[in-house]
């Protein structure tokens, strides 16, 4: 591929290239829409380490200030769920090893042979690297995968516990099918982000920081110059290294975005059922929640949990993970 295809082949993020540039194809070059799979029911995976969450009603979606309008976490509308499982960490590159022994599944990454990294990750090698337009701090890797986070040159050591990233969502979905589970819709994922409390911007309540200690994986410093990783990471963390919300939950905030199955869009929720939505029936993108370890308020606040951004279904970089969830069964 000379210079010009692989300018070509990239462009920032449709929603904010902070959250995660995009890979374009055919089906968004050409604008056509891309048809979406009916739901289905997951109730055969195992459920270790999962967590039971019971359902019921609660208050989706923010309309304070730090809200982004044109995201769509407006209105807050209450939300009926049924009862369902979600795993209690991100899926990890032990895990997601598993996946591929067994099945011998190549991740998308893998097979356009690029993913997108970071540059400050890069060790001073960023400038061999295309970037999206606009997006400096995003480097087009060549050799750059779920095995090899930053290029050919690293590898998973000592990352095991940590998530799995350069997935895209399509690696994500069959990873799922595969557990026998399936991924959270955007409703599921925030009603177990909320960890049982109402209307509040973290898991753990309003304040980001409270008695100064750091509950999550995010930026600190000034983006993208310098991270002071007062948190105690740069990269991403290990799946446990901080404390799990009110459910049990953890990493469910920062670390990675994490895919859930909704197509995105930032108004269908005005006239969807508010009984188990499922999102649109069909779109180009699909929706991510959590924030990521480059997320930062100066520039994206999507850290929130009522925060949302997307990215293009066959889309990966160093920031993109996901969990699972599964149906429950009766009788």
């Amino acid at each position: 591929m000379n210079q010009s295809d692989r300018s070509r082949a990239l462009r920032p993020a449709s929603v904010h290239p902070c959250c995660a540039p995009t890979k374009l194809r055919a089906q968004i070059l050409d604008g056509s829409r891309i048809a979406a799979a009916t739901r289905r029911r997951a109730t055969t995976g195992s459920v270790q380490d999962m967590v039971r969450l019971e359902g019921g009603r609660f208050l989706m979606g923010s309309e304070g200030q730090e809200a982004i309008p044109a995201d769509g976490e407006a209105p807050v509308r209450a939300v009926l769920l049924d009862g369902f499982y979600l795993d209690r960490y991100p899926v990890t590159n032990q895990q997601f090893q598993e996946f591929v022994t067994e099945t011998g599944y190549r991740t998308e990454a893998e097979r356009f042979g690029w993913s997108f990294v970071f540059e400050g990750h890069l060790r001073g090698r960023a400038a061999l690297f295309v970037c999206p337009p606009g997006v400096r701090w995003w480097c087009k890797v060549d050799g750059a995968d779920w095995r090899q986070p930053e290029g050919p040159e690293t590898d998973l050591s000592e990352r095991e516990t940590c998530p799995v990233v350069h997935v895209s969502w399509n690696d994500a979905n069959a990873y799922a099918e595969w557990a026998g589970k399936r991924l959270p819709t955007e409703a599921e994922w925030e009603f177990a982000a909320r960890g049982g409390l109402e209307q509040k911007l973290y898991p753990w309540g309003d304040d980001l920081t409270p008695a100064g200690r750091h509950l999550c994986n995010i930026w600190q410093g000034v983006f993208p110059e310098h991270d002071t990783a007062e948190d105690g990471y740069s990269r991403p963390s290990p799946v446990d290294a901080f404390p799990p919300n009110a459910h049990g939950l953890y990493s469910i905030t920062g670390n990675v975005w994490e895919w859930c199955s909704d197509w995105f869009s930032p108004d269908y929720h005005l006239m969807a059922s508010n009984v188990n939505p499922v999102g649109p029936l069909e779109g180009q993108a699909k929706v991510m929640k959590g924030g990521s370890y480059l997320c930062h308020a100066s520039y994206c606040n999507r850290y929130r949990v009522a925060a949302r951004t997307s990215n293009t279904p066959d889309s990966s970089t160093t920031n993109i993970g996901f969990r699972c969830a599964r149906d429950v069964t009766h009788g």
